[in-house]
């Protein structure tokens, strides 16, 4: 019911969206003639809301944009902004103007008047006149001390707020110019005064590493110090620790089990083993660090661990989601250390094909600890100095990933070609330089294994019909599939109108290694719905897998330890019972999935600002010098050129491409310049350089390296004439 309630509502939201009949859409969204029945019922609900309704000739739309919108409102650094309405319209968002907005600030909760602009290009054109401001999205920011006018002022970091905050009694906490400092907001800014705030805490000199990650923190509103009670409990919890005091679990210390992990990694969560047993076939022993054993349901750990959602990875810093005498101790499965863990056999034939699962607890003892690296080379031959049970151990995980892999495949499973950067940093925390990550095979290996693991977990849990913490990741938006293939089409490529997982394998294979490679997988990626925790039913689409959880992380993530609960009352012997306290009903488990998928983009969201600021600084350095990059966007301003490399992505303003009048043609997913007809497609190559670095509002400044077009050019020809005449239409259209 739900996932019908929300795929029609975003659905019909979308901006390409034309209007069609109840059965129409059914079609479009896949809804089988089995499910119809109650997806009209859904339908049904919405209109009597008011949410959709059924228009002329019974087309399924959204309602009209009425006198009076409540909306969240984003604003724009050039002073307007947008109202996105909490409820839909088939107007969508709603602009307001500069004199209007009443002082609203990104994130602030507005009611708004709605004004009727008149009508263009056959659609009716309304603004917003903000009147009340319902609810502040937050009342403090982060920014840089400075001084303007005889006044100190903070001046905010990120992309969300842009006007200045004046500050008061700069003296009180001993900030200094150029410091990085958090505000509190007292009054907010007016039409005619800025806003004023005070400082509440200093974060130290901007530049510094220590000031800009502890900027990210704030800004984000990441945890912090674990209060002394949670301390406590954990350390109660390790110092209990005692390998010998659960008889009941299967004492596998002898067996050749081994970790692979980062370099800089110290919370181990997964371990591997690998045997054939005696008709020959392989059982793969998944080890998973017992982590329910130390933090029990509601207990101060667990309630602390559910707030944080997950543990967040910035670079070079570590925010864990248990304390480090749980995460990097007793619940790590360090070498030659005896730990609890939760390990899931899979049994599988040759060609890598499932034959059977069981799930045990465990007592387990690492022997050897590698780093990916290590790993790879040992794989390639280079086995110097390791034990042959470890080398033998690694060369059988590699055949039997390789058979998983390809049997995965054929299945339907995505894997997207998007390189990772990692940062070099010099000693004093700067960033100095960059690389690609490794992504040698020992990283497919460990995925693999996981991704099997998490599905054997939760196709045992779906047979016994009770409600859990599923990895979910929907079905594309058939328009989105549609947008896809037209783009896909202007880059040269042939695809399938409906664009199936195994048409989109056909499709990365396709660009595998040319240059539009990367855009394509970047469009592909944006094309696919985010992946999310929730206890529906629907499957995981990128991995081809009906049943899917995460299991595999327990240490680093939520939803991995309310899973190993069931699976402890289920080797209990409990799971079918009624009233259990580890199945938490559907409602209670769809806001804590709400919750920790709304944590785990803010972390993803903090690493990849902190990653921008550090490579922003590095960048602000080299103005004037060039950069290899692909153009990974195109819009009516400019074109966004993605650098590899360094894994950050600048604007080219249309005016900066060279001695023309450059258009873009949404339609060919191209800019066009009017008088030399030179284009620029997406996925293509282009060398620029730097222009400008502003680090506060995270932007990257690029123009071409060397113009496209060098010199005017006149419409002498009879297709410039005519392109041009129709331009000078258009904009007459427009201004009418």
């Amino acid at each position: 019911m739900k996932t019908f309630e929300r795929d029609i509502i975003r659905h019909v939201s979308r901006r390409d969206y034309s209007p069609v009949k109840l059965s129409a859409l059914a079609k479009s969204l896949g809804i089988s003639d089995e499910d119809f029945p109650e997806f009209k019922a859904v339908f049904m609900d919405l209109q009597s809301q008011g949410r959709v309704i059924l228009g002329a000739r019974n087309l399924v739309t959204l309602p009209e944009m009425s006198g009076r919108v409540i909306g969240t409102f984003r604003g724009n650094p050039k002073g307007f902004g947008f109202i996105v309405p909490l409820e839909p319209n088939n107007h969508g968002d709603l602009f307001v103007g500069p004199k209007d907005t009443d002082g609203a600030m990104t994130g602030d909760t507005v009611s708004a008047k709605v004004v009727r602009k008149g009508i263009r290009a056959g659609q009716t054109r309304f603004t917003g006149v903000i009147e009340e401001i319902l609810q502040r999205g937050q009342n403090k920011l982060v920014g840089k001390l400075q001084r303007l006018d005889g006044e100190w002022i903070v001046k905010p970091d990120g992309k969300e707020f842009f006007e200045p905050v004046v500050v008061d009694d700069v003296g009180a906490k001993g900030a200094k110019l150029d410091d990085k400092v958090v505000v509190e907001i007292l009054t907010f800014a007016t039409e005619r005064y800025l806003a004023r705030g005070v400082i509440v805490d200093v974060l130290g000199a901007a530049g510094l590493y220590e000031s800009e990650t502890k900027s990210i923190m704030a800004q984000h509103k990441l945890p912090e110090a674990f209060p002394e009670e949670v301390l406590a409990q954990a350390r109660h919890a390790g110092a209990g620790f005692d390998p010998a005091a659960d008889a009941g679990r299967d004492d596998i210390t002898a067996e050749t089990i081994i970790t692979i992990d980062p370099p800089d990694a110290k919370d181990f969560d997964d371990a591997i083993s690998l045997r054939k047993n005696k008709d020959g076939n392989w059982i793969l022993g998944i080890h998973i660090a017992d982590v329910a054993t130390f933090v029990p349901m509601n207990s101060l750990l667990d309630v602390e661990a559910r707030q944080r959602g997950n543990s967040t990875y910035l670079p070079r810093k570590v925010i864990p989601m248990l304390p480090e005498i749980l995460s990097n101790g007793v619940c790590s499965l360090q070498p030659k250390q005896k730990r609890f863990a939760k390990s899931v056999y899979i049994t599988y034939d040759i060609k890598g094909n499932v034959l059977g699962t069981e799930f045990a607890n465990s007592l387990i003892s690492s022997k050897a600890r590698l780093t990916y690296l290590e790993a790879d080379a040992i794989i390639k031959g280079d086995a110097k100095g390791w034990p042959g049970e470890v080398v033998a151990l690694l060369k059988d995980m590699e055949t039997l990933a390789r058979a998983i892999e390809k049997r995965r495949h054929k299945k339907g499973m995505l894997h997207l070609d998007l390189p990772e950067t990692e940062l070099i940093f010099d000693d004093q925390g700067r960033v100095v330089d960059a690389q690609p990550a490794d992504d040698s095979y020992p990283h497919t290996i460990i995925e693999m294994f996981m991704v099997e693991a998490n599905e054997a977990v939760a196709s045992l849990l779906d047979r016994f019909n009770i409600p859990f913490m599923r990895r979910i990741h929907p079905d594309p938006d058939p328009s989105s599939s549609k947008n896809l293939a037209r783009v896909v089409k202007l880059c040269g490529l042939k695809v399938p109108r409906q664009l199936d997982r195994a048409a989109i394998q056909d499709l990365l294979a396709a660009v595998k290694g040319k240059p539009s490679s990367y855009a394509i997988n970047i469009y592909i990626l944006r094309s696919l719905q985010k992946a999310e925790y929730a206890p529906l039913h629907i499957g995981h689409f990128a991995l081809a897998s009906k049943n899917y959880c995460h299991f595999t992380s327990p240490i680093r993530r939520y939803a991995d330890l309310l899973v190993h609960r069931l699976l402890e009352c289920y080797l209990k012997h409990h799971l079918n019972l009624i009233g259990l306290e580890e199945v938490l009903p559907d409602a209670e488990l769809a806001e804590i999935g709400k919750h920790i998928s709304f944590t785990e983009q803010r972390s993803a969201d903090a690493e990849r600002e902190l990653k921008t600021v550090l490579i922003l600084q590095m960048l602000s350095t080299k103005i004037g010098s060039e950069l290899n990059c692909v153009i990974s966007g195109l819009t009516n301003f400019g074109l966004f050129a993605q650098c590899i490399k360094y894994g950050i992505e600048g604007l080219i303003e249309l005016g900066d491409l060279g001695l023309d009048e450059w258009r873009y043609d949404e339609k060919a997913q191209a800019v066009v310049g009017l008088h030399s007809q030179k284009t620029v497609h997406l996925g293509q190559d282009m060398k620029v350089r730097i222009v400008e670095v502003n680090i506060p509002a995270r932007k990257l400044s690029l123009a071409p390296a060397e113009p496209l077009v060098t010199s005017r050019q006149k419409l002498d020809s009879p297709k410039n004439r005519q392109k041009a005449r129709k331009t000078k239409r258009q904009r007459r259209g427009r201004r009418g």
